[in-house]
């Protein structure tokens, strides 16, 4: 009886800590926070990027320096989860919109799907007037 218990009380707390997930949107506006999109370029070049974040089914945050791409694929989106592990084969230095993006489970390290990449829109922080 205590672990039927105990399976009910995890299973009703579960819905609740989903419920206090933000939506992917407010994931990108919270990212995006203090910055202004710029012109959207095909390729970024790959030695400046410090960290990638995932957008769960939406987009890539590459940040390079103080600057941020962002990222929304063309196919696949809907499969990124933020703790993927992404893979990357390119033929040159850049990363660029004709690129797809392996997915990794990260607990099995097994292949889950990909992403066709789009457009790079670059986001830089606003500067305060003085």
């Amino acid at each position: 009886m205590l672990r039927s218990l105990l399976i009910s009380a995890v299973t009703l707390a579960t819905p609740a800590v989903a419920a206090h997930r933000d939506t992917p949107e407010i994931q990108l506006q919270k990212a995006l926070a203090g910055r202004v999109a710029g012109k959207p370029t095909n390729c970024i070049t790959l030695s400046g990027v410090n960290s990638t974040q995932i957008i769960d089914g939406k987009a890539i945050i590459y940040r390079d320096g103080s600057r941020l791409y962002v990222n929304e694929p063309r196919s696949g989106a809907e499969s990124l989860r933020d703790d993927d592990i992404l893979f990357t084969r390119t033929f040159g230095s850049q990363l660029c919109s004709i690129d797809t993006v392996r997915l990794i489970d990260r607990g099995s390290r097994f292949p889950r799907g990909f992403v066709s990449l789009g457009q790079f829109v670059p986001y830089t922080k606003v500067k305060n007037p003085t």
